[in-house]
């Protein structure tokens, strides 16, 4: 079966090396997004989907905008399949209508609840206890697809988005195998989604990271994992950026926002209950923890936070 093979980011390489690693499978190409500038010197860097298909001789297609500048690439590669994984650009029908088996899509909640660009993120965000990986046909909605497969996990109660972003990476690679299995057996059933059921994600924007003091201290520390290891939940202390990594629920009560304790640790107040910081980074700085920054630094009890 030839396979083109979509995705940009880490979460896709797994994914992407599992299927190359099916028997009866021949990946034909890649698709993903342009090279582009990272870090502080802006150094232009190619994606790591990109990159896994060069060590293996895959020519790799890259569009900024697929439904213009594919199309008859993806026509002359005539694949048998598609496989979208954490690809970022929404395909029109007519690249829908190229492969003889369709498009399927490795999406990182079960559906139908958090569909759309960041399901790992809200999913932590809301407090989840389990996650998972769905396998569905790619139509031209939103991940509103028939479902092929779903295998879920727990999530662990400190567990960071990083984390959870490479088990679920893990999962990916060992669903779509199963699926490919499934495909070229003739024994794949899909199952229409209950949209009655379905939440829709939004892109991440840095201002969501942004911590309201104003909101429980549960809420919070959700909030914080969520965002680690980007765009990583900040307030700002003495007028400064205040980055926050880790966190831990406290029940001291006091002025949502306001240092409670600062002895050894530092509890801040939140809009139920309260929040020790577990690890942090002050501007220009590295990430600390707590016992650390302390000793280098003096935080009065009242000092507000915000």
């Amino acid at each position: 079966m030839k396979i083109v093979f979509l995705g940009t980011p880490d979460f896709a390489v797994l994914p992407f090396k599992a299927v190359c690693e099916t028997t009866g499978v021949q990946v034909a190409a890649v698709v993903c997004n342009k090279d582009k500038p990272f870090g502080r010197k802006q150094v232009l860097t190619a994606p790591p989907v990109k990159i896994a298909a060069e060590e293996r001789g895959i020519p790799v297609f890259q569009y900024d905008k697929i439904r213009v500048e594919g199309v008859e690439d993806l026509k002359r590669i005539a694949p048998d399949l598609m496989i979208t994984c954490a690809f970022g650009q929404i395909l029109s029908q007519e690249i829908l209508d190229i492969p003889k088996y369709g498009v399927i899509n490795i999406h990182a909640s079960l559906l139908p609840k958090y569909r759309g660009a960041s399901p790992i993120h809200f999913a932590l965000l809301n407090g989840e206890k389990t996650t998972g990986i769905t396998i569905m046909k790619t139509d031209i909605g939103i991940d509103t697809g028939d479902i092929l497969m779903q295998k879920s996990i727990d999530i662990g109660e400190k567990e960071t988005c990083g984390e959870l972003f490479y088990r679920l990476s893990v999962l990916g690679a060992e669903c779509i195998k199963e699926a490919l299995a499934l495909i070229m057996q003739n024994k794949a059933v899909f199952v229409k989604q209950n949209d009655e059921d379905a939440t829709l994600t939004k892109i991440i924007k840095k201002e969501f990271a942004r911590i309201d003091w104003t909101k429980p201290a549960d809420d919070i520390v959700n909030q914080v994992r969520a965002f680690n290891p980007a765009p990583v939940a900040f307030t700002f202390l003495n007028g400064e950026p205040f980055k926050v990594y880790e966190t831990e629920k406290c029940n001291m009560q006091g002025r949502a926002g306001a240092v409670l304790f600062s002895d050894g640790r530092l509890i801040v107040g939140a809009g139920k209950d309260s929040v020790s910081l577990v690890k942090v980074c002050k501007a220009g700085g590295k990430p600390m923890y707590i016992t650390d920054f302390l000793r280098g630094n003096t935080v009065d009890i009242g000092t507000v936070l915000g």
